[in-house]
C-alpha cells in the first residue's frame, strides 16, 4: 500500500501552501498630514510646487492608486488553478471489518473558464488604470483651479485695500472742503459711510483668501496652509481652445471614453465567462483503499486496491441560462452608456470652449477699452473733486466704475483660467510638460 500513496504525497506536496504566498502591500507607507505639512514651502507657492505637492500627497490619488494594486492581486487570483481535495474514509470501526480509503481529487476546468476569468480581470485591472490616471487629471485641474483661485483672491484684497486707500483720501478731501466752507458737512459724511462700506469689502477679501488657501492646501491633506501667498501672473489668460480638429482626435482618448469602453470590454468578458460556465467541470480522482481480507479474493491478510474516479454533474436543472442572459444584457448597457458618454463629452467640450473663448474675450476687452478709460474718468473726477468742480457725488460715481470694471476684469480672467482647466479634465490632458505657464510677470 505504501507505493500506492507515493504518487499521491508527490500530488499533494507539488501543491503551494497558502500562507507561502507573500502579501502584496502588506506593509503600506500611509500618506500623513505632518508628511504634506513638511513639504509645503512656507514661502511663496508657485503652481508646479502646488502640483507635485497634490500629486504625492492626495488621499483621493493615493486610494486610486490602491485600487490599482488590488487589481494586480485580482489578476494573480483569476489565474489560480482549483485547489486539489483529500478525502480519507474509514468503514466500519471493527478491526477486522474496516476498509480504509484514501483519495485525492482534481477539479478541472473545462470550456475555457480560466482564460474568460483572467480575461475578465484584466479588463477591471484596465478599469483600474484608467481611473487612476482620471483622478490624476481631475486633481491637476482642480490644482489649477484653485491655485488661481488663490491668485484672484489675492488681487481682490490687492484691490480692496486700494480701493480703502482711495476712500480716505476722498474722505480727507471732503474734510478740507468742509473745513473750507466750500460743501456741506453731508459731503463728508457720505464719503465716511462710503469708506466704511469699502472697509467691510476689505474685510470680505480677507477671509476669501483665507478660504481659498484653505481649499488648495486640503489638496495636498495639509488644513493649515504654510505658504504664504501664491506666486504667479494672474493676467496672463489662458491659450485659446485648439483646433476643432485637434480637440476631435483628443475626445477619443478622453478619460470617459476610454473608462467607458474599457467598462464594454469588461462585461464582454464576463459574457465571455458566463458562458462558458455552462460547460460542466469534471474532477479526477487517484486513491488506494484497503479492505479486509475476507472481503477480497484468497484469504490471509487485508489488500490494497487502487481507486481511479471520475465525476461530472449533469446540467439539467441549472444550465446558468440566466447569469447568461444577464451578462448579455448588461454588455448591451455597457455599449449604450459609452454612446451616453460620447455625446455628453461633446456637449460638455463645446460649452468649455465656447465659455473659454467667451471669457478671453470679455478680459481683453476690459483691458484694452474698459479699464484705461475708467482710470481716467476717475483720475479726473477726483481731481475736478478737489479743485471744486465736481461734486462728491460724482467722484463717488466713477470710483465705484472703476472698482466696478477691475473686478469684472478679474472675474473674467478667473473664469478662463477655470475653463481652461475643466477643458484638460473632460480632454485628460495631465503632465508636467503641459502645465499652464503661471509664472510672475516680468516687471
Amino acid at each position: 500500500m505504501r507505493t500506492l500513496f507515493v504518487p499521491l504525497a508527490v500530488m499533494a506536496l507539488a501543491v503551494p501552501p497558502v500562507f507561502s504566498q507573500p502579501a502584496a502591500g502588506s506593509n503600506p507607507s500611509p500618506i500623513r498630514h505632518t508628511a504634506a505639512a513638511m513639504a509645503e514651502p512656507t514661502g511663496p507657492l508657485d503652481l508646479r510646487s502646488a502640483l507635485a505637492l497634490a500629486l504625492r500627497f492626495n488621499p483621493g490619488l493615493s486610494s486610486a492608486s490602491r485600487e490599482r494594486e488590488a487589481s494586480d492581486a485580482a489578476v494573480l487570483q483569476a489565474g489560480a488553478w482549483p485547489n486539489p481535495v483529500f478525502d480519507a474514509q474509514v468503514e466500519d470501526l471493527r478491526r477486522g471489518n474496516r476498509t480504509t480509503t484514501l483519495q485525492l481529487s482534481q477539479p478541472i476546468e473545462l470550456g475555457g473558464k480560466r482564460a474568460a476569468r483572467v480575461t475578465a480581470a484584466e479588463r477591471a485591472r484596465d478599469q483600474a488604470a484608467s481611473a487612476l490616471l482620471a483622478r490624476r487629471s481631475e486633481l491637476r485641474a482642480s490644482v489649477i483651479t484653485l491655485f488661481f483661485e488663490v491668485l484672484a483672491a489675492q488681487e481682490r484684497l490687492r484691490l480692496a485695500q486700494d480701493s480703502v486707500g482711495l476712500a480716505e483720501g476722498a474722505t480727507r478731501a471732503a474734510a478740507r472742503r468742509v473745513a473750507a466752507g466750500k460743501v456741506s458737512p453731508l459731503e463728508e459724511s457720505r464719503a465716511r459711510v462710503a469708506e466704511a462700506g469699502i472697509r467691510v469689502e476689505l474685510l470680505q477679501a480677507e477671509g476669501a483668501l483665507r478660504s481659498a488657501r484653505q481649499q488648495l492646501a486640503a489638496l495636498w491633506g495639509n488644513p493649515n496652509p504654510r505658504f504664504t501667498q501664491a506666486d504667479g501672473a494672474l493676467d496672463r489668460l489662458p491659450a485659446a481652445a485648439a483646433a476643432a480638429a485637434d480637440v476631435g482626435g483628443r475626445l477619443s482618448a478622453a478619460p470617459v471614453l476610454r473608462h467607458a469602453r474599457l467598462e464594454v470590454e469588461r462585461r464582454q468578458a464576463l459574457s465571455d465567462l458566463e458562458q462558458a460556465r455552462r460547460m460542466p467541470d469534471v474532477t479526477v480522482s487517484l486513491g488506494a483503499k484497503r479492505v479486509p481480507a475476507d472481503e477480497g479474493m484468497g484469504s490471509g491478510s487485508g489488500r490494497n486496491q487502487v481507486v481511479v474516479g471520475l465525476s461530472v454533474p449533469l446540467p439539467i436543472f441549472d444550465t446558468n441560462r440566466g447569469n447568461v442572459a444577464e451578462a448579455l444584457s448588461r454588455e448591451e448597457k455597457a455599449r449604450d452608456e459609452l454612446a451616453a458618454a460620447e455625446l455628453q463629452l461633446g456637449t460638455d467640450v463645446a460649452q468649455a470652449t465656447e465659455r473659454l473663448r467667451s471669457a478671453r474675450a470679455t478680459a481683453q476687452t476690459l483691458q484694452r477699452d474698459a479699464l484705461p478709460g475708467a482710470e481716467a474718468a476717475y483720475k479726473a473726477a477726483a481731481r475736478g473733486f478737489e479743485l471744486g468742480k465736481f461734486s462728491f457725488l460724482e467722484a463717488l460715481d466713477a470710483q465705484r466704475t472703476l472698482f466696478q470694471v477691475r473686478n469684472q476684469h478679474l472675474l473674467a480672467v478667473a473664469d478662463a483660467h477655470r475653463t481652461a482647466a475643466e477643458l484638460d479634465r473632460l480632454l485628460g490632458t495631465g503632465g508636467e510638460e503641459e502645465t499652464p505657464d503661471a509664472a510672475p510677470a516680468a516687471r
